[in-house]
């Protein structure tokens, strides 16, 4: 070995470890701020749900039952703004903002309206629904489909009817959207959609109502092709 590889010193590693050490040394009072902050906010939403909103979310189901019988009687006006005493859907709603039995008041008072001949105010409060069930959200997504059309405006009638289908994806609701589908793109004489969307009747949901006499309609759009 020559004198000068003798003497040739290699560099020690750079010490990541110590180098964060001494970044928690200088900053630990800013850290600590951070954890007590982030364990105050936890804290604080823990109450929000325990003390604030239960409490609300009993209160605002027990008020909405009334309404919801007067829905189930077709009585949309006193489903609306209630009666004696019985909040309707919209004071539930204004009242009672952030609770499931608000979101759900959303799709009640839509449909209400939607049978009103309302079908501005069906559309925003349908649309305003966010619910995990996949058979009302379908129906909200459905209901609004039918509020357009009314309104005529078909395209955005076809996004809300294929939502709906997909959203349901079952046997009873699905074959009865994908036939509002295909109405809806004859009423624009776009024969091929029309035609395409009753033949997903037939093949995935050949035991629904809707496909009993659906070669009729397959058969009346490709026709117009």
């Amino acid at each position: 070995m020559s004198k000068t590889q003798a003497n040739t010193k290699v560099a020690a590693p750079e010490n990541n470890f110590g180098q964060s050490g001494k970044f928690v040394r200088e900053n630990q009072k800013s850290l600590l701020f951070i954890v007590g902050a982030i364990i105050a906010l936890i804290a604080i939403y823990f109450i929000y749900i325990k003390l604030y909103l239960g409490p609300r979310e009993v209160t605002a189901a027990n008020q909405m039952y009334k309404a919801q019988d007067f829905w189930q009687q077709k009585n949309w006006d006193k489903a609306i703004k209630g009666d004696a005493g019985f909040p309707g859907f919209e004071k539930i709603i204004s009242d009672y903002s952030n609770t499931k039995a608000a979101n759900l008041a959303y799709f009640y008072l839509g449909t209400a309206y939607l049978n009103k001949g309302d079908y501005r105010k069906a559309i925003d409060n349908l649309t305003n629904y966010r619910g995990d069930d996949n058979m009302v959200a379908a129906e909200a997504f459905g209901s609004t489909g039918d509020a357009y059309v009314e309104l005529k405006d078909y395209e955005k009638a076809e996004t809300y009817f294929s939502k709906a289908a997909d959203k349901a994806k079952n046997k009873f609701l699905s074959p009865l959207y994908l036939k509002k589908l295909g109405l809806t793109y004859e009423a624009q004489k776009n024969s091929k959609e029309a035609a395409e969307a009753y033949k997903r009747i037939k093949t995935e949901y050949p035991e629904s109502a809707e496909a009993q006499n659906i070669d009729e309609y397959i058969a009346r759009a490709e026709a117009k092709q």
